[in-house]
């Protein structure tokens, strides 16, 4: 009995996980809470256009129920089949299992995506039109099955000294052209430079190549900390830019080598067999690599094996 339990939670887990190749229940279940995502981030944006809500404000509740039924069912299951994934060398518990996804980035969001509506619920006097626009937040619940954020995050971490380098200068130049520009446009213009916290808006706006426009300065030294102020914000959020885009790059190709190696060992005996292939596309997935990409990297890898002088 234990041993089916084991199964069941196992089976679970795997249709919620991202698809393994020729699994058709995962790759349906897959489709469908992607389809409903987005869906649900389109409800929420036309739910904001007043003549919309007025005409068809029920159908948007109706549907707001059933995503939360849907969402709500699904995150009760990740909970529960949350020891399938265990890490039995560790002697991981069950429940420790289960608290490690309920606090985890992927369980916290899978969480927002269903609060506000129970707030709302149990507190409907409330103002609750932060936590209804916090639905948006559901999009995120699309990394399960992309790892568009983990790869961004992963390439900051990896240049985190040259990172946290670039933001401390521009930290140093936003408070210092803050500064500057209250003391020069203060007298002449008191209500759009109060305060140095209040100059902080223009500072952030003008390091960052934004310019509204909307306060500029109008003294002759105002006009001067100005142009540095712009010339030293292109110049910073080019470093960011660079130093992020070089990482992503980077972590690219050592992912490219590391999936080559993989199929380099799969291709040892000359075939590639079913199970080979699932390991591969699993590998793929993680790497966020596409299809197309893969099987080039598979085929180049054949190649050289046929003709070691490609």
């Amino acid at each position: 009995m234990n041993s089916q339990y084991q199964v069941l939670q196992a089976n679970v887990l795997r249709i919620l996980e991202p698809a393994r190749l020729g699994d058709r229940t995962s790759k349906i279940w897959d489709l469908s809470l992607f389809g409903l995502v987005v869906l649900n981030l389109i409800a929420v944006a036309l739910e904001s256009v007043p003549t919309l809500q007025i005409n068809y404000g029920s159908w948007f509740y109706s549907f707001e129920i059933f995503s939360v039924i849907v969402f709500t069912v699904e995150y009760v299951a990740r909970v529960w089949s949350a020891p399938a994934k265990r890490d039995h060398e560790n002697g991981e518990t069950g429940l420790k299992a289960r608290m490690r996804y309920v606090f985890s980035f992927y369980g916290l969001i899978d969480l927002v995506a269903i609060l506000p509506f129970y707030i709302q619920a149990f507190f409907p006097g409330l103002d609750l039109r932060v936590l209804r626009a916090l639905r948006l937040l559901r999009i995120l619940k699309l990394n399960h099955y992309n790892s568009a954020l983990d790869d961004l995050f992963g390439a900051i971490i990896e240049e985190k000294k040259s990172f946290l380098t670039t933001l401390y200068i521009f930290s140093v130049a936003f408070v210092l052209s803050s500064s500057l520009i209250y003391y020069a446009e203060h007298k002449v213009q008191p209500e759009d430079f109060r305060s140095i916290p209040d100059a902080m808006y223009w500072s952030i706006i003008t390091l960052t190549t934004v310019g509204y426009g909307d306060v500029s300065p109008i003294t002759v030294f105002g006009k001067s900390i100005a142009a540095i102020t712009a010339i030293f914000g292109v110049v910073v959020v080019a470093l960011l830019t660079g130093i992020v885009a070089n990482s992503f790059n980077a972590q690219m190709d050592r992912r490219k080598v590391i999936f080559e190696d993989q199929v380099r060992n799969a291709l040892l005996d000359g075939v590639l067999d079913s199970d080979e292939e699932a390991s591969l596309d699993d590998l793929r997935k993680k790497f966020g690599m596409s299809k197309l990409q893969a099987d080039a990297l598979i085929n180049h890898v054949k190649k050289t094996r046929e003709n070691p002088e490609l």
